[in-house]
């Protein structure tokens, strides 16, 4: 019974599909895969042939291996590895080499044997090519073929680097770099301009040649793309869903990787449902979409029509359950962010009391604040609370150099106005000068240059936060250590982070806190540094009696937005407070028009936060309430 019951939440899927907890749990079984097949291998006197894949996704995995090398004996020595791609053109000791990566992720700390590792050459004539990967293939063949291929997914939906458009007998050949895919690496490169249009790549026939292949995925950044490929139809515009053709692949996912998938998105359409109150809002709100009425408006045949006649017949009829729904997303939008005194709060997002609130609203870089909650911020200001501001990092890796020489040509020539000495300063712009000139993509600053640039943030954030109203003495810097590398890839977190943060909170003893909960930024600092205040918030509810009144409020806008049935406080925006938000984010104007790191989106700043604060608004309308300009969405994180 219970595999029928399997069966049936997963027909949607055309092909086998784990999921595990989140990718630590899921790494390790991925990695005990292998280590088996090492093991058996060697049991029988005869070599492992790996595939292996680069990028984020298997450095967990490999790092896994290297523990069980070191801790528990697995020798690779009977190991052979042919790796998926490369670059082209890519020297073999550039930073952003896959033969870099691999060493520094897994061959230099284990006992492969040099001879026994393969990796397309980039440093070849393009009229080699041909010949090359010919021989490629014939060397994988001459071993006995591929055991196990690891794969990742691009957000094209490529495996390896067969990016749509390909072949699914394709071979190992060069290939051009889809757009998305060099957007996607040019954290690595130090802008898109400087990462390579080409590629060299085994092909979907050579993967479809190994006797086992695993597709990893993590993080709800991959859940749109894993839906295609796992429940979409078979398309060379997704490479990937060629696998749905294989019957030797699976998909290994965390839960936030696998959560658009039917059984998780919408279980309602594949099985009979627990219905407590949160899926209850999630599916009435779908359905209202899915129909395109508004939710007091919808009936019991369209529950019946739509995979939610259960729901109807146990909680029904229809219309309460509407009305419940209607009311709990009326509920949800509040003009009182820190709660509206003298006041009946039993059905608002925020308590009335204290009718003064402490706010601390943390920034993970200078300007998250005013772009995913400016409006809500400048509200809390107007509305006589005392609002605290945070920069957790100094942001100094996201301003232009160009601009680093322009500040210090005006303050030299500020300071020749006033008749001061320049000498010592000229001697530092030109050292500036001299190294912008020969830097490389990805090239650490001058201590000079990144002094610089935090002084830019610095000035930018403080006049952002002065227009929505705050005090200088209300304005915290923090530059966190882990940020503070000068390099895109940051340090982990130690110590010193959190100690920095409980210092921060046990000064102001907020009764709101606010924190970045869009984790779809592709640097990864709004997660770790979400990471860094719920551990200094739970070790500080160990001892401190004031945390037991405060409530952590979740903000998104820079980089995504929340679900209309995830919002738990809507705050809803004039036409007037949208463009006060709008000037406070004008003033960081090393971030406007275009910005170092602009991710996928390329809107400016300002545009985005409009944009998505409508589209909220226009969510809430279409359900069948108010008709707003816009507004800003709130979850809160519940601790206990």
């Amino acid at each position: 019974m219970a595999r029928l019951n399997l069966l049936e939440e997963t027909r949607f899927e055309k092909l086998p599909v784990k999921v595990y907890e989140d990718e630590h749990i899921a790494t390790k079984k991925v990695a005990k895969r292998i280590a088996d097949l090492i093991r058996r291998k060697q049991d029988n006197n005869e070599n492992a042939v790996l595939g292996l894949a680069t990028g984020a996704t298997p450095i967990e995995v490999y790092g896994e291996l290297i523990r069980l090398h070191k801790e528990e004996g697995l020798s690779f020595k009977n190991v052979i590895t042919f790796n998926l791609d490369e670059y082209y053109p890519m020297l073999p000791d550039a930073k952003q080499s896959y033969v870099k990566f691999m060493d520094e992720n897994l061959f230099n700390h284990i006992d492969i044997k040099r001879e026994n590792i393969h990796i397309p050459d980039g440093t070849l004539n393009k009229d080699e090519i041909t010949d090359y990967c010919l021989a490629y293939e014939e060397k994988i063949g001459s071993v006995g073929g591929l055991d196990l291929q690891l794969l990742g997914i691009g957000r094209t939906g490529h495996i390896g680097f067969n990016e749509p458009g390909s072949a699914p007998n394709s071979g190992t050949r060069l290939v051009t770099l889809d757009d998305l895919t060099r957007r996607d690496a040019s954290r690595d490169f130090g802008g898109k301009e400087n990462v390579p249009t080409k590629a060299i790549t085994m092909g979907i026939g050579t993967i479809f040649k190994a006797r086992e292949i695993i597709l990893m995925a993590w993080s709800k950044k991959k859940a749109p793309i894993i839906k295609k490929a796992v429940e979409g139809e078979i398309s060379g515009n997704v490479p990937a869903t060629y696998l749905q053709l294989s019957d030797n692949v699976e998909f290994i996912l965390d839960k936030d990787a696998a959560s658009e998938l039917t059984r998780f998105d919408t279980p309602w359409l594949v099985k009979d449902c627990t219905w407590d109150k949160t899926l209850v809002k999630k599916a009435v709100i779908w359905l209202s979409s899915e129909v395109e009425k508004p939710i007091l408006k919808l009936t019991d045949e369209d529950y019946n029509n739509n995979g939610m006649a259960q729901l109807a017949t146990e909680q029904g009829p229809a219309y309460q359950i509407n009305i419940d729904v209607f009311n709990q997303l009326q509920h949800s939008i509040t003009g009182w962010p820190g709660g509206k005194p003298n006041a009946d709060d039993s059905q608002r997002p925020e308590r009335k009391s204290p009718e003064k609130k402490r706010a601390l609203i943390f920034s993970p870089h200078p300007d998250d604040d005013v772009i995913s909650m400016g409006g809500t911020f400048i509200r809390l200001v107007d509305q006589g609370h005392d609002v605290h501001v945070a920069y957790q990092t100094s942001g100094n890796t996201a301003v232009w150099d160009t601009d680093v020489l322009r500040y210090v040509e005006f303050a030299i020539d500020f300071k020749r106005s006033t008749g001061e000495d320049t000498e010592k300063l000229e001697a530092t712009y030109e050292k500036m000068r001299a190294f912008i000139e020969k830097k490389e993509p990805n090239d650490i600053d001058l201590d000079e240059i990144r002094d610089v640039k935090a002084f830019i943030r610095k000035s930018e954030a403080i006049a952002g936060a002065r227009y929505a109203g705050l005090k200088d003495k209300n304005i915290h810097f923090m530059a966190l250590p882990f940020y503070e590398t000068g390099k895109r890839v940051k340090s982990p977190v130690t110590e010193k982070d959190v100690e920095l943060t409980m210092e921060l909170l046990n000064e102001v003893k907020p009764h709101q806190v606010f924190a970045a909960g869009d984790f779809a930024d592709p640097h990864g600092t709004h997660i770790v540094c979400f990471r860094i205040i719920l551990e200094a918030m739970k070790r500080l509810r160990e001892t401190e009696s004031w945390t037991k009144d405060c409530w952590l409020w979740m903000y998104r806008g820079a980089w995504q937005e929340f679900a209309v049935h995830e919002i738990e406080m809507a705050v809803p925006l004039s036409p007037q407070e949208v463009e006060r938000k709008r000037n406070a984010i004008y003033q960081h104007q090393s971030q406007k028009d275009t910005p170092v790191f602009p991710g996928d989106d390329e809107r400016e700043f300002w545009v985005r936060a409009e944009e998505r604060n409508r589209e909220t608004a226009e969510s809430y309308h279409s359900l069948g309430l108010a008709n707003y300009e816009a507004m800003e969405a709130f979850v809160r994180w519940k601790f206990d």
